[in-house]
């Protein structure tokens, strides 16, 4: 009987580690980026992005498909912010230039989650500033409302009264394709070069 008992016991645990490595790595076989990726989003990639209508700096509508035409690192903040956006976006816009000169192609693209001070006029100056092939866009307070929905972002305005009033926000960078969607996040403790050498890797494999 105890004889029995281990083996039992010895089928069972090859069945749960079969099971664990088919989760793991027999379940991510397919996935031409394993290699490449460090986190998982609750959800799945697939939560990330989506369509989305905004305004460009010359007053243009433009949607998800006019500005995402390459691989793209998208950030979502506003111009007034003091320190957060100005050095994560300077950080971007580094990343996008060694990725340059190593031969390889993405734009910046930021969105602004303060559409009553970030008129279009004021994102394409902040475009112009911030060099290289930033896209900066703004919209309607609904239109701002569902791109930040789609990529799962946070923001929360404080009392607008003050003329110099502050916004809450997330502080993600997403790496989005116009094929495959989502591919990855940055947090604020990314280098420049850290990013380059990851975006490098996604874009290795396309």
């Amino acid at each position: 009987m105890v004889r029995l008992y281990a083996i039992l016991a010895t089928v069972v645990l090859a069945v749960g580690l079969g099971a664990i490595w088919l989760l793991t790595l027999g379940g991510r076989s397919d996935d031409q980026f394993a290699q490449c990726r460090s986190g998982q989003i609750a959800g799945g990639s697939a939560a990330i992005g989506g369509p989305f209508e905004l305004v460009n700096g010359k007053g243009e509508t433009v949607t998800d498909k006019d500005v995402i035409t390459e691989p793209t690192l998208v950030y979502f903040g506003y111009t007034f912010c003091p320190d957060v956006c100005p050095f994560d976006m300077s950080r971007n816009v580094e990343a996008v230039d060694i990725l340059a000169e190593r031969g390889q192609s993405v734009t910046p693209l930021f969105i602004s989650i303060d559409p009553d001070r970030d008129t279009p006029e004021v994102m394409e100056d902040y475009a112009f500033n911030m060099g290289g092939k930033t896209i900066a866009l703004t919209g309607s307070p609904e239109q701002v409302k569902a791109a930040s929905q789609a990529y799962k972002t946070y923001y929360k305005a404080h009392d607008k009264s003050d003329e110099f009033y502050l916004v809450d926000h997330s502080t993600f960078t997403y790496l989005m394709s116009p094929e495959h969607g989502f591919l990855e996040f940055f947090n604020r403790d990314d280098t420049a070069e850290q990013m380059a050498d990851k975006v490098g890797c996604f874009l290795d494999q396309l």
